[in-house]
């Protein structure tokens, strides 16, 4: 089937046949305003390798000392100096004009905010590393132009946004949060109520309108002719709406999806599409498709997995999640991480974990100073939705901040997320320990500014060059780990993974190579004691053989028999010779 022909199917499934062809005609004439075609576009499909990994991160986590910088400018400087290519790619999060929510509340989509840079910056950062941007698709600010619009019945925009009856019957409606679904709006033609899935500054736009997709189809070709080679799918799951269903995952949202992978497909082939949809695990991957929808998934059940598993000493459900993942069909792959610029999602281990460990989840994190958020149920009853805590904050005894039990918790956290099959993310928190920012909860009222803190130059540059810092101890240790993965294929996105349940104390997997030349065997030891593993008891390893194993952390250690002992929440990756 050509492009025309599937992007003909995509049209026909969301607006009838009547208006397909006419679609089909408007989408190539924007592709050509773009000369977006097959002939201007020759790459090859991008390809993800061992040597990948990406940084997430605001494009104002770095604060100028008074120089008057342009924060992404700073930020390129930041990473030139401390981080070179250990990584491959960045995430910039949305960096565009915004009301709230950390820059997810849009005000104007083709715009960078002043205060961080303009598109040259954008453009300048993708010539040193792959970019990622957020495509922010379910929802505009209402202070946007589209709903200012709407409110006075001009166009574009007044047929953008979704009214609804407030007796409507909504109780089948999924809710990922506690605020009123329906928001009320004062018009040129009256009161009117428009749906706000995440909060009334967040106004949902009305994809059953093509106008709508268009724009968006317009955004998303934009960003690329700027240097984005990625682009995140931002809560997608609830783009199409229809009363009386769950308005989640519906046929129309795969189908708007499927579009912009056969746009990619035929245009830009360079491209990366990722969708970011927390929910639970089953849920989410249904966003591969068979192959033809998004390229990479986010690991949402890994946080909260590594989290639990670590905390409670038992790496039983963990493994059991590991074991049963399935292949990513076609050209797809996971984007593992342990942190993001939300909190730690638990949707994603319902069904994988028993309530009562999701509790003891919820009591840890208050513990060690974090805060829950909860989401509205379909019978009026609320639930935890996530976690709000630094992830190494994460790993503290509670009241006893900076223990080497907590780098050590944190540090095997992270070589476990490296090892697993799929493309590394580390959130830029994560990779200089980020503590809870408490005064920026008090500041902002909004719980996920625990893990949001913005850093002035020289102030984070003291703590990465005192040696006695762990802010200094955990960039090293991940430029270490990351430039040890990138030499090594067995970590390949399309390599095998095989995973052991050897028993609880263990996460026991192995990695080879796509050649099969080359395989490593992942231990982590999830306790506090020491643990000594007879390698020879994993699955069809067989034994280390006269050169045994290389330790690839940790070239003095001598493997050449087949037991090897692990310190307290050690992790080893041994190259089997």
């Amino acid at each position: 089937m050509d492009f025309q022909q599937r992007v003909f199917k995509r049209f026909e499934t969301l607006y009838g046949a009547e208006r397909a062809p006419e679609l089909v005609e408007k989408l190539e004439e924007l592709l050509s305003r773009y000369d977006y075609t097959p002939e201007g576009n020759p790459e090859n499909p991008k390809k993800w390798t061992h040597e990948d990994s990406m940084l997430i991160t605001y494009g104002d986590m770095i604060l100028s000392d008074g120089n008057g910088e342009s924060t992404l400018h700073i930020l390129q400087q930041f990473l030139e100096k401390y981080i070179g290519d250990t990584i491959s790619s960045v995430h910039v999060l949305p960096f565009f004009p915004s009301t709230s929510d950390e820059g997810f509340s849009v005000i104007d989509y083709k715009q960078v905010r002043d205060d961080i840079g303009e598109w040259q910056d954008i453009r300048s950062l993708s010539q040193d590393y792959q970019l990622m941007a957020d495509l922010v698709i379910n929802h505009t600010s209402r202070f946007s132009e589209w709903f200012k619009n709407f409110e006075k019945g001009i166009s574009p925009g007044k047929d953008y946004f979704i009214e609804v009856d407030p007796s409507s019957d909504l109780s089948e409606v999924t809710r990922p949060r506690s605020s009123p679904l329906l928001t009320a709006v004062n018009t040129s033609d009256g009161l009117k109520f428009v749906w706000t899935t995440f909060s009334e500054d967040q106004v949902d736009l009305d994809f059953s309108n093509p106008q709508v997709l268009f724009e968006f189809i317009d955004i998303f070709l934009f960003y690329i002719s700027q240097g984005i080679s990625v682009v995140r799918l931002d809560a997608v799951a609830y783009l199409w709406k229809q009363i009386g269903t769950s308005s989640i995952h519906l046929d129309e949202t795969h189908q708007v999806v499927k579009l912009f992978r056969d746009i990619v497909d035929h245009a830009a082939p360079h491209v990366t599409l990722i969708t970011e949809t927390n929910v639970p695990f089953r849920e989410n991957i249904s966003y591969f498709g068979e192959g033809d929808e998004t390229h990479m998934i986010y690991q949402f059940s890994l946080p909260p997995l590594l989290l639990h598993a670590i905390l409670t000493e038992n790496a039983h459900y963990l493994t059991k999640w590991a074991r049963d993942l399935p292949d990513p069909p076609g050209r797809g792959t996971y984007f593992n991480f342990t942190a993001s610029h939300d909190g730690i999602g638990v949707r994603p281990i319902e069904g994988i974990v028993p309530d009562e460990e999701l509790q003891y989840l919820v009591e840890a994190v208050k513990k060690r100073g974090g805060f829950i958020s909860y989401k509205q149920n379909r019978d009026g009853t609320q639930s935890p939705y996530e976690l709000n805590i630094t992830y190494y904050d994460a790993f503290e005894d509670p009241g006893q901040p900076d223990t080497p039990l907590q780098m050590k918790r944190f540090i095997c956290s992270q070589i476990l997320m490296l090892s697993l099959k799929g493309v590394p993310g580390i959130y830029f928190q994560n990779l200089v320990a980020g503590k809870n920012n408490i005064e920026g909860v008090l500041e902002t009222g909004h719980k996920r500014s625990i893990n949001r803190r913005r850093w002035r130059l020289g102030e984070l540059e003291k703590r990465l060059e005192d040696p006695g810092h762990a802010a200094h101890e955990v960039l090293n240790r991940y430029r270490q780990l990351l430039n040890i993965r990138r030499q090594h294929p067995a970590f390949h996105p399309e390599g095998a993974q095989k995973v052991y349940d050897v028993r609880e104390e263990l996460f026991v997997m192995q990695r080879i190579s796509p050649d099969e030349n080359e395989r490593i065997l992942v231990i982590g030891n999830v306790t506090r004691d020491e643990v000594s593993v007879d390698t020879g008891q994993i699955g069809q390893l067989g034994r280390a053989g006269e050169e045994g194993f290389e330790d690839l952390l940790d070239p003095q250690r001598s493997v050449d028999g087949d037991t090897i002992v692990l310190a307290p929440f050690e992790t080893v990756w041994l190259l089997v010779k």
